[in-house]
């Protein structure tokens, strides 16, 4: 049986994202905002979504990897004529007191071997491929038309070769200059080689400037990489993924657009940054999500835009196929509207850094008092409600385990923040609420099977809760903790440590792909009550799952290890850092070893 894996890497600058295929193709590339309609969406349609492609003429074979320590993609293609490489790069580096980071997108083909001769074939789209952008010549470059602003391919390929997709003689080295809303006002050969230079020693600087321990350092080193390119530095939100519509399995018409920012992850990405030693990174998250919150007094929705807009209105666009022919694909996404109350205490415990890591400085903050009662409050008005929990059903409502265990944990973290701040009465309301949480979490023990199931009332496992271990609410050394796990191992296992998110039906049916973070929680729960070995075992099975470029998406099939759901999916890059960070620390594993 075949193994489906996604055959992309990407590239990015914090201001966008975009696909490269190892058959050259940009196959998704989204302008202005990680959350526009794309310019090249072959991956959703290879026919409507345009295509952006630097090919040889016959049968030809691909090699792609990133250059060391980079965000910047190599792929070498091998024909019967000749080789040649294709770096492909997204400028970013440090100039005039800020980050440079423009919406452009730098190729550069380089003859190897041999006399290839190759045809490059650029032909963007816009409103999601209804309309193709319409190319003129100009100098040295082809002005695009049609899309929200105009695209500018500069070059020292002949036009006439472009225009005409014609096959032509690599002899030297060309490079291919795309950019979005301004027009390249520089010399092609020199800009493209400078901001190659700088982009490269930008990003292994920001890999040296971080802290990484010595378990699996490079697949590490490789997740930081993508976590950060997933953060839009203009506003500081985080998204899920760069993509729309790639099926949690094929058929299911499980295809979401992740391009959003959910606040239930808050918790594992501040956590993940910290680990790192990424400071500005959680700060500009900090921003983003106190920006969120003194909008205005409504409360928290599951996910928000990435510059906070709250309504995310859910539409399917019916002129695309879809992913391996996967319907629906949907623009925009309903799960805005839903309840979701663990994320109050998710905002609290990712806060608690500014208030107990002396690298901040939370005494110059003047709103340590109004963020603390805001959050009490929604806490205080959401413990006792139903909500649609963490995997958000979209009809189904419940008093959810992991619900009421962020919200002990938050009250926690708000205690502490409150002792800091020397506020006694928001001790008290913290204390009250860490008992009236407790209570709800205990109402979902089962004592006969020794397991908290997923809800008051349920009496079906869900792998969120194996975060009353990692988040210390069991104890690790105790035997409920340990027969907590046993009992999820048991009902939510699959091979080679896969877990499933759950088993029973939700809105959609029974789900029939395993969840990756979740895989990466139960590596962390191993380790935490003290089955190392097995933890490590399970571990370097899950990093197995990745594409040729260790890059992971959502879901994997147990049946055959095939990857689906949107790609890649920066939490679950998050996962295998906190996973590898929590051995890293079991053994001991210090950066220099």
């Amino acid at each position: 049986m075949d193994r489906h894996t996604y055959q992309t890497g990407i590239i990015g600058n914090c201001a966008f994202l975009a696909h490269i295929n190892k058959n050259t193709n940009i196959d998704w590339l989204c302008w202005p905002r990680f959350d526009s309609s794309f310019v090249f969406g072959g991956l959703l349609d290879k026919e409507q979504g345009g295509e952006f492609s630097i090919l040889p003429e016959g049968e030809y074979t691909s090699d792609q990897h990133y250059v060391e320590n980079t965000n910047i993609l190599s792929t070498t293609i091998t024909s019967e004529e000749g080789t040649y490489r294709i770096t492909d790069f997204a400028p970013r580096f440090y100039q005039h007191e800020r980050f440079y980071k423009p919406l452009m997108l730098i190729r550069k083909i380089e003859p190897l071997e041999g006399n290839p001769r190759i045809k490059v074939v650029c032909d963007p789209v816009f409103n999601y491929g209804e309309g193709k952008q319409q190319g003129s010549r100009g100098s040295n470059h082809i002005q695009f038309t049609g899309a929200e602003n105009d695209m500018q391919l500069s070059t020292n390929i002949s036009l006439s070769y472009i225009e005409d997709e014609k096959y032509f003689a690599l002899n030297d080295t060309k490079y291919l200059i795309l950019t979005y809303g301004h027009d390249l006002d520089a010399p092609i050969e020199s800009t493209a080689e400078r901001f190659l230079t700088e982009t490269r020693k930008y990003w292994r600087t920001w890999i040296k400037h971080s802290t990484i321990a010595g378990f699996h350092q490079s697949l590490v080193i490789r997740s930081a990489l993508v976590l950060k390119i997933h953060q839009y530095e203009d506003t500081g939100a985080i998204i899920a993924a760069s993509t729309t519509s790639l099926p949690e399995s094929p058929g299911s018409t499980r295809n979401w657009d992740y391009r959003y920012c959910w606040m239930r992850d808050t918790y594992y990405v501040i956590t993940a940054l910290n680990h790192i030693g990424h400071f500005e990174e959680m700060e500009r998250y900090f921003n983003y999500i106190t920006d969120i919150s003194f909008r205005d007094d409504k409360r928290y929705q599951p996910l928000f835009g990435i510059a906070g807009e709250r309504v995310l209105t859910e539409r399917i666009l019916t002129n695309l196929k879809g992913y391996m022919g996967n319907q629906p694909v949907r623009v925009g996404n309903q799960a805005y509207e839903h309840i979701q109350n663990d994320i109050y205490g998710q905002v609290l415990i990712s806060m608690l850094p500014l208030y107990t890591d002396n690298r901040f400085v939370f005494t110059e903050r003047k709103d340590s008092a109004i963020w603390l009662d805001y959050l009490l409050t929604k806490i205080e008005s959401t413990i006792d409600e139903k909500d649609a929990g963490i995997w958000e059903f979209r009809n189904l409502a419940n008093m959810h385990c992991y619900t009421n265990l962020f919200q002990w944990a938050g009250a926690n973290a708000a205690l502490k923040m409150a002792k800091t701040i020397g506020n006694k009465e928001f001790e008290e309301r913290a204390g009250l609420l860490i008992d009236r949480a407790s209570a709800h979490i205990e109402a979902c023990y089962d004592p006969e099977r020794k397991v908290y199931n997923h809800a008051v009332g349920s009496a079906h496992l869900d792998a969120s809760t194996l975060q009353l271990i990692l988040m210390n609410y069991l104890d690790p050394d105790s035997q409920r903790a340990k027969d907590h796990l046993i009992a999820l191992e048991q009902e939510l296992k699959g091979a080679n440590g896969l877990f499933y998110r759950y088993r029973h039906t939700d809105d959609f049916g029974k789900p029939k792909t395993t969840f990756l973070i979740c895989a990466f929680w139960y590596v962390e729960a191993l380790a935490i009550v003290g089955r190392l070995d097995d933890a490590v075992r399970e571990f370097e099975s899950l990093v197995g799952y990745g594409n040729h470029l260790d890059l992971f998406a959502e879901d994997v099939d147990e049946k055959d290890g095939s990857q689906w759901g949107n790609f890649p999916q920066a939490y679950s890059h998050v996962g295998l850092m906190n996973a590898a960070h929590r051995i890293a620390i079991k053994l001991d594993k210090p950066a220099f070893l």
